[in-house]
């Protein structure tokens, strides 16, 4: 039985209808699964570069019969994939640094992609900004609870102009949630900062104070 948490099923909600998707770290192949069955996607290349997970995956592919929908292959990030092949990928569960270097170590597919669904686990900020740079629309973000975490989604989009903004985080019922426990951290760090003269005269310190106001307001 394939079990779909909250943060598996958030970034299935954004990928468009009928997409091409690549499954990036596709581990046991239980995202690619799903996208075809709700027939969010069209086709799934699922890739892992370790050959454990991929393995595991094409066994629950067979199970549910959809070979013939989901193409599984071994290798590094988006290097296994060709020009144009997908429009859409899924990237959930990985350091966010790491995700900017996928791209970075793939930047002729990433031209070619309109939309991306990414799940990173930490120094989210850092992908946010990098989406930017690399002409994607920060179109929304969706927030998910699994075993007490809360985990950011992010769904980013070259057509800005077919995307209602934000609709997802303005209504999630963790949003309140999601904002305590981020003020709660940006605290914890101003507190720790104030005790050295030093540290709060710099620019890290002004930098974090800002966004914890910015934060307050939102919140």
């Amino acid at each position: 039985m394939i079990y779909i948490d909250a943060r598996i099923n958030a970034m299935i909600n954004f990928v468009p209808f009928g997409s091409r998707v690549a499954d990036i770290g596709a581990d046991h192949g239980y995202l690619s699964i799903e996208l075809v069955k709700s027939r969010r996607a069209d086709f799934v290349i699922a890739t892992d570069k370790n050959s454990g997970p991929l393995d595991a995956a094409k066994k629950n592919i067979s199970t549910v019969n959809l070979e013939n929908k989901i193409e599984t292959r071994l290798g590094d990030g988006l290097q296994v994939l060709k020009i144009g092949e997908v429009d859409t990928i899924c990237i959930g569960g990985m350091d966010g640094a790491l995700i900017c270097k996928i791209f970075d170590d793939a930047p002729n597919i990433l031209d070619g992609v309109e939309n991306l669904i990414l799940q990173p686990m930490n120094a989210i900020d850092k992908v946010k900004s990098y989406l930017v740079g690399k002409n994607f629309f920060i179109a929304d973000i969706d927030l998910a609870e699994v075993s007490g975490i809360i985990y950011e989604i992010i769904f980013a989009s070259r057509n800005a102009d077919k995307i209602s903004a934000r609709k997802k985080f303005d209504t999630s019922p963790l949003r309140e949630k999601y904002f305590a426990l981020k003020i709660k951290k940006l605290q914890r760090i101003l507190d720790e900062m104030s005790k050295s003269p030093a540290a709060t005269s710099s620019e890290k310190f002004l930098k974090l104070q800002s966004q914890l106001n910015e934060m307050k307001n939102f919140s």
